[in-house]
């Protein structure tokens, strides 16, 4: 392993560091960061952080060379091995240790990997700080020492914490779990056995290959075989799991895909009288059924920028008792620690369930609906993304109308909205659009799709 002079740029994005294996990051790139994230600590005045990887084929070698580096700076390493981003979380807070790296590549692409990090405060590295990372990196004046490597086994002590503030009531929920063979399939058993549920997993063998299904929740067609097994075997509640766990997808007993904004208003309508601070954070691509429903319980809404390390940290600056994206990431303060965890937010789901006999199709009864899109990938590339989102900015302010820019361009009008940003985790735009008609969401959808074809060229 040796330092790396010609790291991609490229792989230091909005959240953290992403890139393709070999191509973008290999073991000289994670030894390099290591070396780098090190000497960070150290000029912060630290000497430690927590370290853990998710079950991707490439992880176990990037693992070794990261904590190389870290440990050539001098840095003393907490390492907990195979884990899940959540579990990474709760570690550093078990361990009170504020500084750490996960290697992970989220739900991307199975030849893709990455590292999300935290200098301080528990808290994701995000935009600024990532690019100053690289720059930091690039003038290449490191720290070296002896460090040493601790292995830490926090498993316990996290069941614990995802399980024990829970009240689970009679009624026995029926439910089938698919982690899509992503690293959530090493705590399924574990959780689940500890809570009142009748539950089945498929795909649960730990495979970072991802030999059945790409293991993003957000994306429906990645369902389909969840939906057949809930619909086929008269399932309550299908939950789904991306690959290092962070983030859920839901199924409803009759087969319904269920987006997140929608979720989220379950979850509110059940603890808004059991909270003091009646705010709830949102990103800017989530239904107006959301901002609707928290105005109607008498909450306050709070649209924000797309991004879990911005959505999370805002949460905890407003000391919200709730929040979350439409990607699948969700925030619990009310009696969580306030991390995302897919597994975590489907056993809140499950303990509702639970106490109920509502199915999740009538428990969002009475909310106001609108047509529109799923959120809309068009590949680009990174180097001109944000200028595309710039000329749609331009074309906005050029007709006069209502836009906010707090992440990419949100359109409002009187009957609808959309929404264009640049993905901060790969070489792609993104676009949602709603409407309170078919024909006014195809026309809006039409006027900004050709924005898109026009600009990214």
């Amino acid at each position: 392993m040796k330092i790396k002079a010609d790291i991609n740029k490229y792989i230091f994005r909005g959240y953290d560091i992403r890139g393709v294996v070999p191509s973008d990051i290999d073991v000289d790139t994670a030894y390099t960061i290591g070396i780098g994230f090190g000497s960070k600590l150290i000029d912060l005045g630290k000497d430690k952080c927590v370290v853990g990887h998710d079950n991707r084929l490439s992880s176990p070698d990037l693992h070794q060379a990261l904590v190389q580096g870290l440990i050539d700076t001098g840095i003393n390493v907490f390492d907990i091995g195979l884990c899940t981003t959540p579990m990474y979380y709760f570690a550093c807070i078990n361990l009170k240790i504020d500084s750490g790296i996960m290697i992970t590549a989220s739900h991307n692409p199975k030849d893709e990997n990455g590292f999300k990090f935290a200098f301080s405060n528990y808290d994701n590295a995000k935009g600024k700080e990532i690019v100053d990372f690289y720059d930091y990196i690039k003038k290449g004046n490191f720290h070296y020492g002896e460090g040493s490597i601790t292995r830490k086994d926090v498993k316990e002590d996290y069941l614990s914490a995802l399980t024990d503030n829970l009240s689970f009531g009679k009624r026995k929920v029926k439910v089938v779990l698919d982690p899509g063979n992503g690293t959530t399939s090493i705590l399924l058993n574990d959780v689940f056995k500890r809570v009142n549920v009748d539950y089945t997993i498929i795909n649960g063998d730990s495979d970072g290959s991802f030999p059945n299904h790409h293991p993003d929740p957000s994306i429906e067609s990645n369902l389909s075989e969840l939906k057949e097994i809930v619909i086929e075997k008269n399932f309550d509640v299908g939950l789904a799991f991306d690959g290092d766990g962070d983030r859920v997808g839901v199924i409803s007993g009759s087969g319904k895909f269920i987006p997140i904004d929608y979720y989220m208003i379950i979850i509110i309508r059940d603890i808004i009288n059991k909270v003091s601070n009646k705010t709830f954070l949102y990103d800017v691509k989530c239904s107006k059924s959301l901002e609707d429903e928290i105005n109607k319980l008498g909450g306050i809404p709070y649209c924000y920028r797309t991004g879990n390390s911005y959505t999370k940290a805002k949460v905890k600056e407003l000391d919200l008792a709730f929040g979350g994206e439409l990607s699948g990431h969700v925030y619990f303060r009310d009696k969580f620690l306030g991390f995302d965890s897919g597994i975590y937010a489907g056993l809140r789901l499950l303990e509702i369930l639970s106490n109920t006999n509502k199915s999740i199709d009538e428990l969002l009864d009475g909310i106001n609906r609108y047509y529109s899109t799923p959120e809309t990938k068009y590949k680009t590339t990174d180097e001109i993304k944000f200028d595309v989102v710039k000329k749609i900015e331009d074309y906005c302010k050029e007709k006069g109308y209502t836009y906010n820019n707090i992440d990419g361009v949100r359109v409002t009008f009187d009957d609808s909205w959309a929404s264009v940003r640049a993905s901060n985790t790969g070489p792609n735009l993104t676009a949602r659009f709603e409407a309170s008609t078919e024909e006014r969401l195809e026309s809006i959808k039409n006027e900004f799709e050709e924005l898109i074809f026009k600009y990214n060229k």
